[in-house]
């Protein structure tokens, strides 16, 4: 098979992908969840006019000329409203959010005021509407706030809450099984012996995967049979995954077994090769509703493979409006040289400068299995399948990758 080229990779990844079924969550539960339905208001904010300050509810009219000498009929406080109506030479004690009584227009702060058992003499000029939040200048029942597809930020909770909304419309979370394929790895903390590697790749991933609101299945450590692979495939099959993401075992090596293990389960491969650096040896393919993403062994290419394609894909699945990563611009600290056949992702350091481009720095070492590199990056630069060579100082683009 061809190299196939990334866009050409991700539209197959995303290819047919529809959001996953929704359902109603409490407050709780829907934290950086994905809103099903648009959300209209249930009420209006605020319901009447409020006070937004601590003073005293008087006629504008009856404060033109200062000092003003009025009489206090009653009290307002936030949830306590006045029931009578201010009067000319009347004023209402408020505090802040009380409902502005009926006759008020304006609310003169109490620093500005002395009071005298029931008289209160008013010192500053207070025009009509000041210190008063009218009904409805938050929003008013039924318009529409918090749109579909948008993910639910902390600040959108409290929104929603605010809206009057008991529960909240969501798309169910994807479920993402993982298996790391490998006869040399071994867990953190083990001894190694000879030809034994220190299993760390599903860490970032399913981090990764949580990040972007997946369910994580971890389905552990297989070895290199045809036997165990596919078995892992048939527990990824029963958990009722909507992805299954292997690790390793994806080049065409006589150890390398993901291919037929995906082939001997009835999995068709829209492809097995990317023209991608690192990672092109990543696999796509389907079972049923189940999709299937192979990932590299090596960390830096798992990684990156993640990023590009499973990221969209949870995304996708979520039922998020925006699923690719946005591209940036950012200007280079150095040479870079032209490109081969493959788009290139240069793992980079990020300098932010002020009213400017940020500096983008490629790692001195680009090779896929340097874990150390990748941790201190911030960014991928892109360079595109037969890129001229670049100078120092010229605009790239960039993918940030999460903080």
């Amino acid at each position: 098979m061809a190299l196939m080229p990334v866009a050409d990779a991700l539209a197959a990844v995303l290819s047919g992908v529809d959001a996953l079924a929704a359902e109603s969550v409490a407050f709780d539960g829907a934290f950086h969840r994905v809103l099903a339905s648009d959300l209209a208001a249930l009420r209006t904010q605020p319901p009447a006019a409020m006070s937004a300050m601590d003073g005293y509810a008087v006629r504008a009219a009856d404060i033109g000329i200062l000092p003003a000498k009025l009489t206090v009929i009653g009290e307002v406080a936030a949830g306590r409203p006045f029931d009578g109506t201010v009067g000319a030479g009347q004023a209402v004690r408020i505090f802040t959010g009380g409902v502005v009584p009926e006759g008020a227009d304006t609310v003169v702060i109490q620093e500005d005021t002395t009071r005298d058992d029931d008289r209160v003499t008013l010192r500053a000029p207070t025009a009509a509407g000041r210190n008063i939040r009218a009904a409805g200048i938050d929003f008013r029942a039924g318009d529409v706030l918090l749109r579909k597809g948008e993910r639910l930020t902390d600040r959108d909770l409290s929104l929603a809450a605010s809206m009057n909304h008991a529960s909240l419309p969501v798309h169910r979370r994807p479920r993402v099984a993982f298996v790391a394929t490998g006869d040399e790895l071994v867990m953190p903390g083990s001894a190694l012996a000879p030809g034994q590697i220190v299993y760390s790749n599903g860490y970032a991933l399913h981090a990764l995967a949580r990040s972007e609101g997946a369910e994580v299945i971890d389905l552990g450590l297989v070895g290199d049979t045809l036997q165990a692979t596919t078995d892992a495939i048939r527990r990824a099959r029963d958990s009722k995954a909507d992805i299954l993401v292997t690790t390793g075992g994806a080049s065409v090596g006589d150890h390398d077994v993901v291919q037929r293990a995906l082939t001997h389960e009835g999995i068709e491969l829209a492809f097995w090769k990317v023209a991608l650096r690192p990672g092109k040896p990543m696999m796509h393919g389907r079972s049923g509703t189940m999709r299937v993403l192979g990932l590299p062994g090596n960390p830096v290419s798992s990684y990156v493979c993640a990023f590009l394609f499973l990221v969209p894909l949870i995304r996708a699945l979520s039922g998020r409006n925006e699923v690719r990563h946005p591209v940036e611009a950012a200007v280079l600290t150095a040479d870079v040289p032209e490109n081969d056949q493959r788009q290139d992702y240069l793992r980079a350091q990020l300098t932010p400068r002020p009213d400017a481009l940020p500096l983008a720095t490629a790692v001195t070492r680009q090779d896929s299995s340097l874990m150390a590199y990748l941790s201190s990056a911030q960014a991928l630069i892109v360079r595109d399948p037969f890129a001229p060579a670049a100078r120092a100082g010229s605009v790239c683009r960039i993918l940030r990758l999460p903080a």
